[in-house]
């Protein structure tokens, strides 16, 4: 920071550019704005806020200590005070990545890209379990029929279509068994049944 130069082309001096000082209470404000728009892990907002400070400093220079030393406070407050919760995060996104017809595997990949531990991610999946006996099969049953699959599908082109189906399924994460369960149903209220069935 201090060793950066800048010319001035009116005096053609060289002079030291001026730090750039991102305060606590700069990065508080951030957070807080952040934070009424969208939920967050600890550490997803970490980045968003570092993501921030980097584009405040610009490219050339790097982020002091005290800026990340703030940022670490700020984040163990939040956690402290309940307004940040991981686990809550974790189990509301699972919740509604379930309903949207994401696989197991999709939704735990999500939830570990934005940050969330392990444990906290493996609870929140385990407690899918709770509102539907076979997660998997609900999810795969939502999936086919937002994206128009088996039996919501608009016509009967046999076997070659089954295939594509399969593959689709396969792509978004989800077991053969979940796949095959769905495309056996022959219109929706087989999959009512088929739910039913699992609790």
């Amino acid at each position: 920071m201090a060793g950066q130069r800048r010319t001035i082309v009116g005096d053609r001096k060289d002079e030291p550019a001026p730090p750039v000082i991102i305060d606590a209470a700069l990065l508080e404000r951030w957070a807080l704005a952040y934070l009424e728009r969208f939920a967050s892990s600890a550490e997803n907002l970490r980045r968003v806020l570092l993501r921030k400070a980097r584009r405040r400093v610009g490219p050339d220079q790097n982020l002091s200590p005290e800026t990340r030393q703030d940022i670490d406070g700020l984040l163990a407050r939040y956690c402290t005070t309940g307004l940040i919760d991981d686990a809550a995060y974790a189990a509301g996104r699972a919740r509604a990545r379930l309903r949207r017809g994401q696989s197991l595997r999709t939704i735990r990949a999500a939830l570990a890209a934005k940050g969330v531990g392990a444990e906290d991610a493996a609870a929140a999946i385990g407690a899918l379990s709770e509102t539907t006996p076979d997660p998997e099969l609900a999810a795969a049953c939502a999936f086919a029929r937002r994206r128009r699959l088996g039996p919501y599908r608009r016509d009967d082109s046999g076997d070659s279509d089954r295939l594509r189906e399969l593959a689709a399924f396969a792509r978004a994460g989800f077991s053969r068994r979940a796949a095959t369960a769905v495309l056996a149903c022959a219109d929706e209220n087989a999959i009512q049944e088929l739910l039913e069935t699992q609790s």
